[in-house]
């Protein structure tokens, strides 16, 4: 989002759920579906695999990665749980997040379908919070482009749980590969910068 407002792509709260719409459909229900997969115990290195090749921008790869090395720590320290640990060995750097965070829905008690919306939800709040910082925007409007996304997000969670589930009898193939080069290639140009407030 930082690197889509200097470009001038967003620039309030109409461009802004815009771009969280693009974002959601795209790399939000990637996301979602590697949650969902990893939820309903899919093996998580098959999963980050996947999560690697669906995300061609090496920032994004290594922002990805930091995020599931911090949600681990937090995880690991609420819900201590074999699997979390076993996956923190195997990725001492970090799984990306999606991954984690679908692995610690099972440690926390939590479904396939709650394990989605937090991926799905997370594509579309995060930007929405940072354009809040970035812009000066109303957080109010930010918080009503967030419920007006609330039916696409619904639909990007169904169909997320259906990857999710397809995943299990069909491998990681099943799931959804859209892309946003747009995003790929903002990325790549915000981890050029000498100053920026968000690192991802």
């Amino acid at each position: 989002a930082e690197e889509a407002v200097k470009a001038g792509r967003i620039t309030g709260a109409v461009s802004l759920e815009g771009f969280c719409r693009g974002r959601l459909h795209t790399t939000g229900l990637v996301a979602a579906s590697l949650a969902a997969a990893a939820a309903l115990g899919v093996d998580a290195v098959a999963l980050d695999a996947a999560a690697d090749a669906r995300t061609p921008s090496p920032a994004l790869r290594v922002a990805a990665r930091k995020l599931g090395r911090q949600l681990m720590r937090a995880a690991r320290a609420t819900w201590p749980s074999g699997e979390l640990d076993d996956l923190a060995r195997r990725f001492p750097k970090g799984a990306h997040q999606p991954v984690v965070l679908g692995v610690a829905a099972r440690a926390a008690g939590l479904g396939v379908v709650e394990a989605a919306y937090c991926a799905a939800y997370e594509s579309v709040s995060g930007p929405a919070s940072a354009t809040v910082r970035l812009l000066s925007l109303d957080p109010f409007d930010a918080t009503a482009v967030l419920a007006r996304l609330a039916p696409a997000v619904d639909l990007v969670v169904d169909r997320a749980v259906e990857a999710g589930r397809r995943v299990v009898g069909g491998g990681v193939e099943e799931l959804p590969a859209g892309s946003a080069p747009l995003l790929e290639i903002g990325a790549e140009v915000h981890a050029a910068w000498a100053v920026r407030l968000f690192a991802s």
